[in-house]
């Protein structure tokens, strides 16, 4: 009884590791890794989690530069100045706008026509190509 438990446990285990590992980062190896128009539809805290924010901000990657437009801010809509963004160690690092530091992004999925971004909190940041 004890044994078939323990393999009952073991398979469980394994196969969350699978689950976990299925949504592997892709390594960013240069700026143009990230060159196109995507706007931004929807972020979630995390994979599982079931609420998610809409979001109507679109992101522009060109010329080794990031522009941030129509985000929303109570009531209105503004755009931030076009920032020059990093690769640095297989993650997308853009800076914050008006103080130190950076938001480091991981690539998680991409494909012709969307993108997922990773946060360093692990919140998702699902794009679609504009």
């Amino acid at each position: 009884m004890i044994v078939k438990k323990l393999t009952w446990v073991t398979a469980v285990l394994a196969l969350g590791v699978l689950a976990s590992t299925a949504h592997a980062d892709i390594a960013l190896t240069s700026k143009d890794d990230m060159h196109g128009k995507w706007k931004l539809q929807y972020t979630k805290n995390s994979r599982t989690a079931k609420e998610t924010v809409q979001r109507e901000d679109s992101w522009e990657f060109s010329g080794g530069k990031v522009t941030i437009t129509n985000i929303a801010r109570e009531g209105g809509h503004y755009d931030q100045v076009p920032l020059n963004y990093d690769i640095e160690n297989g993650k997308l690092k853009v800076p914050f706008v008006g103080r130190s530091g950076f938001d480091v992004f991981s690539l998680e999925e991409r494909n012709a026509d969307t993108m997922t971004l990773k946060g360093k909190f692990g919140e998702l940041y699902y794009f679609v190509k504009k």
